[in-house]
């Protein structure tokens, strides 16, 4: 991983950082941090490893598994498993497709997530908190106050996509209580080192940290899967030619990435391409992915 980051450091180009979010436009994109953690907790990093950021749609992984795991497959009446080939925030399919969004993974798609979450917990964003802190044994993850009103602030088409659902009877809460979970989900602030703890159980096909299940082999795949072909917006393609892993970015600068059966990834840069992930991320889990040998391919 150290040679990893020298390289990284020495790019020229390394994205901008997230500019409609105004908390997270003054963080350097410079920045990088690496870690990978194997399945039975031990944890390597490098660089900005341990530095807790904005892990935004990263949430929607954990959100997706608890919602998989209190609900199974009756998730899937209200959001699909198919690329979506447009922006994350885009209305345009939702029109065409009745309220249905592509993939858990674009922001129509997490909102209804977010919904039955909410509705079968009664706190959603506490639950995707609570999973994170337990997975990775870091009980001072938290939420971002200031994030989440940052985003509420600038969230209006959150709130076209969720009152357009609700307009179907995809969505069954009151808009603005949803909003309100889900701009605090993506709040919360992680390390590379929690994240990849904490997304231990999809290598481990389901198995929680404490050797319990939180999801079934199946489920595990079909999150992978998912990952695999809907985690980086309409770069998902780009990046499964490059990395070859179930991978899920956020615009806080982070991705985690899943090797089955052998390890977990994050890392973290804050600046972006135009598609909405981190530039050094995606060049950093290609060179480790090639260097490795390390593939789902």
């Amino acid at each position: 991983m150290g040679r990893i980051a020298e390289e990284m450091a020495a790019r020229d180009d390394h994205g901008a950082a997230a500019d409609y979010i105004p908390m997270l436009a003054g963080v350097d994109p410079r920045r990088f941090g690496m870690a990978v953690a194997e399945p039975d907790g031990t944890v390597y990093g490098v660089g900005d490893w341990r530095q807790p950021f904005s892990t935004q749609s990263i949430s929607k992984v954990f959100a997706l598994a608890l919602a998989l795991s209190l609900d199974g497959e009756q998730i899937w009446r209200g959001v699909g498993r198919e690329p979506s080939g447009n922006p994350f925030n885009s209305l345009v399919q939702l029109e065409y497709e009745n309220g249905i969004p592509r993939n858990p993974f674009i922001n129509a798609g997490a909102l209804v997530v977010t919904d039955r979450l909410q509705a079968l917990t009664g706190d959603a964003a506490g639950q995707v908190r609570e999973l994170l802190r337990t997975e990775s044994g870091n009980d001072a993850i938290d939420f971002v106050p200031e994030v989440a009103a940052s985003e509420a602030a600038f969230g209006d088409r959150n709130a076209a996509l969720a009152h357009f659902m609700a307009s179907y009877g995809n969505i069954t809460l009151p808009v603005p209580e949803l909003l309100t979970a889900y701009f605090r989900q993506c709040s919360i602030e992680a390390s590379c080192a929690d994240l990849a703890l904490s997304a231990g159980f999809l290598a481990r096909h389901g198995v929680r940290a404490d050797g319990s299940a939180l999801l079934t082999r199946s489920q595990a795949k079909q999150v992978n899967a998912v990952m695999l072909t809907c985690g980086t917006y309409d770069a998902a393609g780009e990046f499964a030619y490059r990395v070859g892993l179930p991978g899920k970015s956020g615009v806080g600068g982070g991705i985690i990435a899943i090797v089955p059966g052998e390890c977990t990834l994050c890392v973290w840069s804050p600046g972006l391409d135009r598609r909405g992930n981190s530039v050094a991320g995606v060049a950093a889990l290609d060179r480790f992915t090639t260097l490795t040998g390390l593939s789902v391919f």
